[in-house]
């Protein structure tokens, strides 16, 4: 019998996507219940489903029949995974509240099955701090997202807020049951791991600062994978202008300052620390000017160093193995060499390298070609996007964890 996924299909323009979707899962290999709110059958009507799936599509709470109640628990018992796509804010203000006044609602209340979630609505929408808050409550209980996509949307505005596509929801719910069937042995279920990612700003005035051209897109894409994997994941982030994933935590800094108090913080009881951030080295002496420099001629400036936050974890840890600690290194030139000088200064576990003179790799692209350095000597890996990337990173933190014992959490 082919595994069952729960299709729930809220209403937005979206939603004839959800038809390619269906057939897509099912060319995967699974079963598919289609579950329609009241506003879905306004986009798309049942029958469409109904002839992609070849089951009865529920569009009701209280369906007709005498065995209608016992087949619709059977669903939130017999379900392998339960997929909403579109996501309206509505739903998920549902979901995050525990309302449960329609089908789908008390489907995601009764079931065990993990929960997908491919949010579209309008750009505004998406950042409003209420569904943050709501997205954030689902993402602590394990929620996996496919994040919409960016463009022209159907209510005229452009921006973050489209559907992804079916074959990027589909893939998810993919990994999600697999991760599932695999037990907890392949995956990263309920350990703690900070991500830093993004750059600082050391300021110099009200108006001026120093950073860098850090995106944050490689820290994200590590906190994303982890939370794929089932780790309870703390994302701390410095100013950037790409969208974070949804996490289990997420803290905003700003400066070299911030980010290391907050790390510290957070590291204490991690089982990993990835620093993936590009802190700055430096920050004006003395702190910011209180008003504008104004302009006379050359200005000199007076910089001090920042806290090594990499090597404060790694004198912190002492001769602990957890947390495990992974460092980045963002050279011009061949990186390996200065890679390998920093994981043993610092007493990290690995080391990611990358020259970000090379082209396709480094800051502000959605590719990467790294170098994983570790004890065991370096792994050059080919120019892949930063998801592949993150994977990887993560296969490799995989393997260090088993190789160090579990901690005692109190």
């Amino acid at each position: 019998m082919a595994p069952l996924i729960g299709l729930g299909v809220s209403g937005g323009i979206g939603a004839y996507k959800s038809v390619e979707l269906a057939r897509l899962l099912q060319k995967r290999g699974y079963d598919v219940q289609a579950i329609m709110t009241r506003n879905a059958r306004r986009f798309v009507g049942p029958l469409t489903f109904e002839a992609i799936t070849r089951r009865p599509v529920i569009t009701g709470q209280f369906a007709p029949g005498m065995n209608a109640s016992i087949e619709h628990i059977a669903l939130a018992s017999d379900m392998q995974a339960l997929v909403v796509a579109p996501a309206t804010a509505n739903v998920i203000a549902k979901f995050a509240l525990g309302l449960g006044d329609d089908f789908l609602s008390a489907l995601y209340l009764a079931t065990r099955a993990p929960l997908v979630l491919a949010p579209a609505m309008n750009t505004v929408m998406w950042e409003h701090p209420a569904v943050r808050d709501n997205l954030a409550t689902l993402a602590a209980r394990g929620t996996t997202f496919v994040e919409p996509g960016e463009g022209y949307l159907a209510c005229g505005w452009v921006g973050k807020g489209r559907l992804a596509e079916p074959a990027d929801i589909a893939e998810a719910v993919d990994r999600v049951v697999r991760a599932r069937t695999a037990g907890p042995s392949a995956a990263l279920t309920g350990l703690r791991v900070v991500v830093t990612a993004g750059p600082t700003r050391e300021d110099l005035d009200p108006v001026r600062y120093l950073g860098n051209r850090s995106s944050g897109r490689m820290g994200f894409a590590v906190a994303r994978e982890a939370m794929r994997r089932g780790a309870q994941v703390h994302l701390i982030a410095g100013p950037t202008s790409v969208e974070p994933p949804m996490v289990t935590t997420l803290t905003r800094v700003r400066s070299a300052a911030e980010m290391h108090a907050a790390v510290m913080r957070a590291a204490e009881g991690a089982d990993v620390v990835v620093m993936a951030a590009a802190v700055a080295d430096y920050t004006p002496a003395g702190g910011a000017h209180g008003t504008k420099i104004e302009k006379s001629g050359a200005v000199t400036l007076q910089l001090e160093r920042t806290v090594d936050i990499l090597a404060a974890l790694g004198a912190a840890r002492g001769s602990a193995t957890r947390p495990v600690l992974v460092g980045f290194a963002a050279e011009t030139g061949d990186p390996v060499a200065r890679a390998s000088r920093k994981r043993d200064t610092k007493r990290v576990d690995l080391i990611v390298a990358n020259d970000v003179s090379a082209e396709g790799s480094g800051f502000d692209v959605d590719t990467n070609q790294i170098t994983l350095v570790d004890a065991a000597g370096a792994e050059a890996l080919p120019l892949q996007s930063k998801d592949a990337a993150a994977a990887a990173i993560v296969d490799r933190v995989e393997g260090l964890l088993a190789a160090a014992p579990a901690p005692v959490h109190a």
